[in-house]
């Protein structure tokens, strides 16, 4: 069944068209995510869609009578709504009747508690409370009463993120839905929507959630919409089909061209028919011809200064905000070609620690000493303010107006755009007309641009389309200096770093070896193993509290053949946990074939299907088990 239809749309603002002619369409329980280069309207499609922005020409047509909901990138949340009125603020009979019995409680109105009691089992809708008091918890926003106003950026994003998932719509739109999510929300989000019955469509830059969520991807490229009918590793061997048969296509064209051309030159104008045609077709050969495709490359050779034998040293490092504890005699030394990992639940400290090595957070206690080598580039999570007169080359200019390279070259600073993905028609645009995500590429060009042998970035994929991640990975993988990252985004992580600082709150920070899909697989199981000593504990705290005849009663004993499948389900575990790991190490493989992505893909998702499955039971199982 067709939710969405989508007919020949085109969107320009003045004489920059960001599409042309869309066609495509929605179906019901699909879950898709549309992909492309920052500043190419994927935001903008989205609002289109929507009918927050007017299109030029073409049609959009929802199926009658949906309920659609939609979280904005940057969303209008009312400033006076505590959270509790915000995230019930739809107009939906079930959530009403909650949020009237809800306000009868408060104000212990008997009369209104057992009208509004009434109306509520009606509907049908006490499920609907408890559903909401899951999504509050797990996003951290028991603290309903607080205003929206006095919430962070990233509280609100939260709520905004709650506020559509309360509403269960048959078709939910998101833009960006995982940033200012730590990991476990993530973890949590990707389950919930897999499972999820609503018409999905969202905007997003976090790969594993691409890979596990979504059934299609819809790439904005070059002012078209190429659909994939598969998740993201799919998309990525289709793409590079679809890419090597145009450069096949141009190349040919390339051919007739010349030949076409030397014909031209030598006709006079074309009276007859034939010749007409012929004209015609020159020119249809000559847009083809003239077409190229965009490589992604981000080869920078900058020039940077060797690091000493002393590095960075933190000696016994305290520090806390009154009586909140982040760091606790905290000692490290880092050396040459450090890769590092900041992992740990919003509000445990990492952007803290960041600021406390860069010397811009005073310290409770203790000393951080860093070598005379050392030329740190930082990059934090806050957006730019650029001046509105700036233009995008102004502000390279601005830092150098050469960059000094490799060997005693240098590049100009039109050449290091060029090198940073931004063409050469962008130069001269003014800086306010970029969007989120190239105005942070430029913020991160900057910080390169300074040649620094310590690198240290905050969340440097918020924002960033999945093609910028990629080169930029390609960048930092052969980066000789010292690194430090702190991102939500687990590809990324994967691929960048060898050992984790996981932050766990109270000053308690823990060193991991192995990237963020080991830590994630050791912390399940250390899980399991607790909830089966939580079990074994409950089921011997029933046996010495019940008497001989309750105990013969309710006494629940696994089966033989129970027995044998509970002792061989944790084994069975460990081995898709394994391969699970493993799978991930060939996604996240720059020299992995289009062949082997797809593949563990779609293996990939089997396994993370038959992990729950199996977990589901051993709990099962474990309750019975003494």
């Amino acid at each position: 069944m067709n939710y969405l239809s989508v007919e020949e749309i085109t969107k320009s603002y003045g004489e920059r068209v960001l599409f042309e002619a869309l066609t495509f369409g929605i179906d019901q329980g699909q879950k898709a995510a549309i992909v492309a280069k920052n500043g190419t309207g994927k935001t903008t499609l989205l609002r289109c869609l929507l009918g927050k922005e007017t299109v030029d020409e073409g049609r959009i047509v929802f199926r009658k009578g949906l309920r659609i909901a939609f979280m904005q990138q940057s969303d209008e949340l009312d400033p006076k709504h505590t959270i509790f009125e915000e995230v019930f603020s739809h107009d939906l009979p079930e959530l009403q009747a909650v949020k009237a019995y809800n306000k009868a409680m408060r104000e212990k109105d008997e009369e209104g508690i057992k009208q509004t009691f009434e109306a509520v089992t009606e509907l049908n809708a006490w499920d609907i409370e408890v559903r909401i008091n899951q999504i509050l918890s797990v996003l951290k926003l028991e603290n309903t009463d607080q205003l929206v106003g006095t919430l962070s950026g990233g509280q609100k994003k939260r709520v905004a993120l709650a506020k559509v998932l309360i509403a269960e719509p048959d078709f939910l739109v998101l833009d960006e839905p995982t940033n200012h999510l730590d990991l476990d929300m993530i973890e949590w989000l990707e389950e919930y929507l897999s499972k999820s019955t609503s018409t999905i469509l969202m905007v997003t830059h976090d790969r594993y959630f691409l890979e596990v969520v979504c059934d299609t991807i819809l790439e904005l490229d070059n002012k078209t919409l190429y659909k994939y009918k598969g998740n993201f590793s799919y998309f990525l061997e289709k793409k590079a089909e679809r890419e090597e048969q145009m450069m096949s296509t141009i190349e040919k064209a390339k051919n007739q061209f010349r030949k076409e051309l030397e014909w031209m030159r030598r006709q006079p104008k074309a009276r007859g028919t034939k010749q007409k045609a012929r004209i015609e077709a020159f020119h249809d050969t000559k847009k083809v011809a003239k077409q190229r495709i965009d490589q992604d490359e981000l080869e920078i050779p900058v020039k940077m200064e060797r690091l000493g034998t002393k590095i960075l040293e933190l000696h016994r490092v305290g520090k806390n905000f009154g009586e909140k504890k982040i760091l606790n005699d905290f000692s490290y030394v880092f050396k040459r070609q450090e890769r590092l990992g900041i992992v740990g639940n919003n509000g445990t400290g990492k952007s803290t620690f960041l600021n406390m090595l860069m010397g811009l957070e005073p310290l409770s206690k203790g000393k951080i000493v860093s070598g005379e080598t050392v030329v740190f580039g930082y990059y934090n999570q806050d957006l730019p303010n650029y001046e509105d007169d700036k233009k995008v080359i102004d502000i390279i200019r601005d830092v150098a107006e050469y960059i000094p390279l490799e060997k005693g070259r240098q590049m100009s600073a039109a050449q290091f755009l060029e090198k940073f993905l931004f063409p050469r028609d962008m130069h001269f645009n003014f800086v306010h007309k970029l969007s989120g995500g190239e105005k942070r590429r430029l913020k991160l060009m900057t910080v390169l641009m300074e040649n620094p042998n310590f690198l240290i970035l905050d969340e440097p994929t918020n924002d960033l389309d999945v093609f910028v991640m990629s080169v930029l990975e390609d960048y930092l993988r052969n980066f000789q200096g010292c690194l430090i990252v702190v991102s939500h985004d687990r590809y990324f992580m994967d691929k960048m770093v060898d050992h984790l600082f996981v932050f766990k709150g109270e000053g308690e920070v823990k060193d991991i070896t192995g990237n963020y899909t080991v830590y994630r697989s050791e912390q399940q199981k250390l899980a399991r193993a607790e909830k089966r000593q939580e079990s074994s504990q409950t089921n011997t705290e029933e046996k010495t509290s019940r008497t001989p005849v309750e105990e013969k009663q309710e006494k629940r004993k696994l089966s033989y053949k129970e027995k044998v499948e509970f002792e061989s389900l944790e084994g069975e575990m460990e081995k898709l946990e394994n391969e699970k790991s493993e799978l991930t190490k060939v996604l996240s493989n720059p020299e992995a074939s289009n062949d082997d992505l797809m593949k563990a893909g779609e293996r990939l998702s089997v396994v993370v299907a038959e992990l729950e499955e199996k977990e589901f039971r051993w709990l099962e199982l474990s309750e019975f088990e003494s």
